[in-house]
């Protein structure tokens, strides 16, 4: 069963230079993976600091294993070291 993930970010301004290539980086690496359908990135019209991306996984183990990639995982300690916080992940399915 294919699952949505809704990965939640708050970017402030003046750190988005820094972790763009970081965010563009895992993109690429992402597209390559086992089981990846698509992915779009959206910012809220109110308030652009807030930041979602849905991405669509065929299984849910394609997802884990996505998660448990090193060199993601490498990355993204590296986005929420700069950002000051952890990446907030949310699986959803069809219902």
């Amino acid at each position: 069963m294919a699952v949505k993930i809704i990965i939640i970010r708050q970017v402030p301004q003046e750190k988005e230079p820094e972790i763009r290539p970081l965010l563009l980086k895992m993109r690429s690496l992402a597209h390559a993976q086992n089981g990846y359908i698509s992915g779009e990135t959206l910012i809220n019209f109110d308030n652009p600091s807030e930041r979602i991306v849905i991405s669509t996984w065929k299984t849910l183990e394609n997802w884990n294993d996505w998660l448990n990639n090193d060199q993601r995982i490498t990355l993204q300690s590296e986005v929420d070291r700069i950002l000051g916080h952890e990446t907030l992940y949310q699986i959803y399915y069809n219902g």
